[in-house]
């Protein structure tokens, strides 16, 4: 990851879980957010992580910060995905051009097709606070997200 603290967030605009177009500057114009790069909806690492963030929604509630996800399925399978296991978090479509905005994240793998599990925190003023990732199979731990969230400084 080569998208470090203090850099300037990369700009997009992709369709959310319901087909709106959603962009990095409307999310944070609202206030900081956390965008979470996965790979595949539906995929057993991926579900656990999301199940985790649902479940301990109110914490990200709390320190005034909006999750998003991100991978390149489409718009179809992320609500399909959302819909069955009761998210309620924005799931943006990174499915044409494919893994654009996670290549622009430094966060897309070419020789697997999705992106890594890659968490970047950006303030309101579209500035990366903190990010972090793991490796293949290894999911984001609550801990992870706590001293990111930190990074905020609220």
């Amino acid at each position: 990851m080569s998208l470090q603290p203090g850099a300037r967030a990369p700009e997009f605009a992709l369709a959310d879980q319901f087909g709106r177009m959603t962009r990095l500057s409307g999310l944070v114009a609202a206030g900081p957010v956390v965008l979470v790069f996965f790979p595949l909806a539906f995929s057993s690492t991926c579900q656990g992580e999301f199940g985790e963030l649902r479940d301990h929604a109110a914490e990200f509630a709390r320190a005034g910060v909006r999750v998003v996800g991100i991978s390149v399925d489409s718009k179809h399978t992320l609500r399909a995905w959302s819909e069955r296991e009761g998210y309620d978090v924005t799931l943006l479509a990174d499915f044409w051009p494919h893994g654009e905005t996670a290549r622009a994240y430094d966060a897309f793998l070419p020789e697997r097709g999705f992106a890594a599990r890659a968490t970047f925190v950006i303030d309101g003023g579209g500035v990366i606070r903190s990010s972090f990732a793991t490796g293949a199979g290894e999911p984001r731990t609550l801990d992870q997200y706590r001293v990111a969230l930190a990074s905020l400084g609220r």
